[in-house]
């Protein structure tokens, strides 16, 4: 019995022995690992999806209405914009459909924020999961997206009901810089939120960093105020294009000229002013977030190796 169960050790000793070394993971080569990661990623795109809807329902845990929420909250948000300060305060009359203006603002930048706060705490909070078994870490980050991106269909069809009945809005080719500014914005955010993510693992004050720096950036974009205002207080100095040298900016300024109807100065109303060459400006920037995100996943890849020992 004992030279049985001697011989079958062995035996499974020279079986081990005889089996090739696999390569577990991404490959962390900067050039070369891109397309293992890329699909690596795809392989799990289930697991990714579960990820999404574990998150939704997390946010609306023991509630009745569940994510029914998602979609009273920026309706309540479109009225209060309407009808408190657009018409009682007066601001309709500055800023022409201000209810709309305001809230394809909010809109984009819910997306942008909602993406970056979610991605960068992303790694942290599955780190129960990270330490058990193997799968690509991009996942995490990624499922911040995937549930953000539901949330912003929602708030979308609320924009198009604000559009529909509080504007005055007529429909042309500008239309298409909306998907652009969004996929532009999408991708901006995502490879942001990824880097984040990775390097919130090792300085855990990042994802206070983020907090700050969305509060402050909310004001920086022109969201609650046209940027006729600042073009006019910049003229045509750097600054201006320091301005405009930000791919959120330029998104948010992109969807308002595809979907708000800008009125005109004749009619004691404020005159939009765009800025020069906006389009081509919103496709060098979708050119270089597509950029950055390689430059993202590569960092991430670089720095996912030690995130089980880190968290």
């Amino acid at each position: 019995m004992d030279k049985q169960t001697n011989l079958s050790r062995e035996d499974r000793l020279a079986n081990i022995r005889a089996t090739p070394l696999e390569t577990v993971g991404q490959n962390p080569r900067f050039f070369s690992g891109t397309t293992k990661s890329y699909k690596d990623i795809w392989n799990h795109k289930e697991l990714l999806g579960r990820l999404v809807g574990r998150e939704l329902k997390a946010r609306y845990k023991d509630s009745s209405l569940g994510i029914a929420w998602s979609l009273f909250r920026p309706l309540v948000q479109l009225l209060i914009y309407y009808f408190i300060i657009g018409q009682i305060l007066g601001t309709a009359r500055l800023v022409p459909n201000f209810a709309v203006f305001v809230f394809i603002g909010i809109t984009m930048w819910t997306l942008y924020s909602e993406v970056l706060s979610r991605s960068t705490v992303s790694i942290m909070d599955n780190a129960g999961l990270i330490k058990k078994v193997y799968i690509p870490r991009e996942v995490f980050p990624l499922s911040a997206v995937g549930s953000a991106l539901v949330n912003f269909a929602i708030q979308t069809l609320v924009l198009i009901l604000g559009i529909t009945f509080f504007s005055d809005f007529v429909w042309s080719p500008e239309v298409l810089l909306a998907p652009l500014a969004v996929l532009t914005l999408l991708i901006f955010s995502s490879a942001l939120g990824m880097l984040l993510a990775g390097v919130n693992v090792y300085l855990r004050d990042t994802q206070h960093f983020v907090e700050i720096y969305i509060a402050v950036f909310f004001w920086v974009s022109p969201i609650v105020y046209p940027f006729t205002y600042v073009a006019n207080a910049l003229k045509d100095s750097w600054l201006l294009e320091a301005y405009l040298a930000n791919p959120v900016t330029i998104s948010i300024i992109g969807a308002q000229k595809a979907l708000w109807s800008a009125g005109s100065s004749a009619t004691g109303e404020l005159a939009q002013i765009w800025p020069e060459n906006l389009e081509i400006r919103m496709f060098i920037w979708l050119l270089v977030s597509i950029v950055f995100f390689w430059l993202a996943q590569r960092i991430f890849a670089r720095l996912q190796g030690n995130f089980a020992q880190e968290i």
